[in-house]
């Protein structure tokens, strides 16, 4: 059970993280006859590629500690504070941006909160495979 609780999460988180790159494709038409899509949020070439904690590595790394000098307990403290709605998404994005782990931008960014949240939500599973 506590396995399919898992994967279901990772499902979801996949949807979230995936399905606005998707509806934001458009297609083109190349000389062969093939169709390709191209995604019109490009990032230009003279940018630099950003590296962040995806929700659930952020989530894990708050479990194990990482997050302890920001004021994010972990192991069962972080499991209770979630459950009792003491520790919010927010409040471990706050603890990331704080620990230089994520940009400030993350705090605004509500598909990534939403998706910190889920992860939040099934950490009680998560936990208890451990």
């Amino acid at each position: 059970m506590k396995l399919v609780t898992l994967i279901n999460s990772a499902l979801i988180f996949a949807s979230i993280t995936f399905v606005p790159g998707i509806a934001s494709a458009q297609t083109a038409s190349s000389n062969s006859n093939e169709t390709i899509a191209v995604n019109s949020k490009n990032i230009s070439t003279n940018s630099t590629a950003v590296s962040y904690l995806q929700p659930l590595n952020l989530v894990t790394f708050a479990y194990q500690g990482g997050l302890q000098q920001h004021g994010i307990p972990s192991g069962e403290a972080l499991v209770l504070g979630t459950q009792n709605r003491n520790i919010l998404a927010k409040d471990v994005v706050q603890a990331a941006v704080n620990a230089d782990k994520l940009p400030s931008q993350f705090l605004n960014d509500q598909n990534y909160l939403s998706a910190v949240n889920l992860e939040l939500k099934v950490l009680p599973d998560y936990a208890a495979a451990d």
